[in-house]
């Protein structure tokens, strides 16, 4: 492309006209023969796809003229009425929804035992802990100087990173009863949800403790510190800034992944949405109400992610040291 080109797409009409064309084959794939006929006025329907580009672009424009901020709310308040409006167009049955919300959040026990969303993040909650530990020890065995712990660690990561979550899960509930190992779905689940993102949190561990300059450990080693003490009070301190974000990442995808769980017949948020949908054939009431508690699940978790970011991400106090 040459400057001339470059130049006629830096005039602000140009490139608006370039993003009322974009919008305007977009529509193309949409059915909008539902508002051609206003008042008993018929209107052509390219007529009325240049009228939606048209107001999308006036929207986009007058919105850019906001503060950062306002712009920021008011995305996120328009984005979420489309969201509204969009569920709103299948007839939903409301009363049915709210009837169904405290199973699916988990507000009472199911056989002496947490169901629903509260069983979801009780699972998510022991994996996230036990997954966070087995990454820690498999990063300083993928790092360590002994053959034997670093075949394991890296055995361990590629098997569990190269197979699907789904298949870990049935092979540790149905695996372990042919050597006499009998679970029930729960810790099969927790199990199996552990294995699979401490193998993956492994790399992210790795990673971030190697990326602390050597200069750091010879430092501390002058200072007649030990492996142990360097690695506890030196690299893990700094590291931890580098590995938070991504780790908050894999929690955030685990809470999503445990809905895999419902195979087993665990009553978490997955399956309770299903069998009441099913139960019904409310299939679409169910689910939508299970997408958005897993959304505001989320929305839970990034927050405390972002805390957390915030606390280490000052950097590290070297008097302590």
């Amino acid at each position: 492309m040459n400057s001339k080109s470059f130049n006629f797409v830096e005039r602000p009409l140009a490139r608006w006209s370039l993003y009322f064309i974009v919008i305007y084959l977009i529509f193309l794939s949409f059915d909008l023969s539902g508002f051609t006929e206003i008042s008993g006025v018929s209107i052509n329907i390219e007529i009325v796809r240049g009228i939606f580009a048209l107001g999308i672009l006036s929207n986009f424009f007058l919105v850019s003229k906001l503060p950062t901020t306002t712009q920021l709310f008011v995305t996120w308040g328009q984005l979420f009425a489309l969201f509204l409006f969009f569920f709103y167009s299948f007839d939903l049955s409301y009363e049915f929804i709210l009837s169904r919300l405290p199973h699916l959040l988990g507000l009472g026990l199911k056989s002496g035992f947490l169901m629903g969303a509260a069983l979801t993040v009780f699972i998510c909650a022991v994996s996230i802990f036990a997954s966070t530990i087995l990454a820690l020890v498999a990063a300083l065995a993928r790092l360590s100087r002994n053959g034997m712990a670093l075949g394991i660690s890296t055995f361990y990561i590629s098997f569990f990173r190269g197979t699907p979550l789904l298949l870990q899960i049935l092979l540790v509930y149905l695996g372990l009863p042919q050597i006499g190992v009998v679970l029930d779905p729960i810790p099969a689940a927790i199990i199996a949800l552990s294995l699979c993102y401490g193998a993956y949190m492994a790399e992210i561990f790795r990673a971030g403790i190697q990326a602390i300059p050597a200069g750091q450990s010879e430092a501390a080693r002058a200072l007649g510190l030990r492996g142990s003490q360097i690695m506890r009070l030196v690299i893990l301190p700094q590291a931890i800034r580098l590995i938070i974000p991504p780790t908050g990442n894999q929690f955030i995808a685990m809470l999503k992944d445990s809905s895999l769980v419902s195979v087993l017949g665990a009553w978490e948020l997955m399956y309770m949405s299903r069998t009441h949908g099913r139960a019904e054939f409310k299939y679409m009431e169910m689910l939508i109400s299970a997408a958005l508690i897993y959304w505001i699940l989320s929305v839970g978790f990034e927050i405390v992610q972002s805390r957390i970011e915030k606390k280490y991400g000052k950097g590290i106090d070297v008097n302590h040291v």
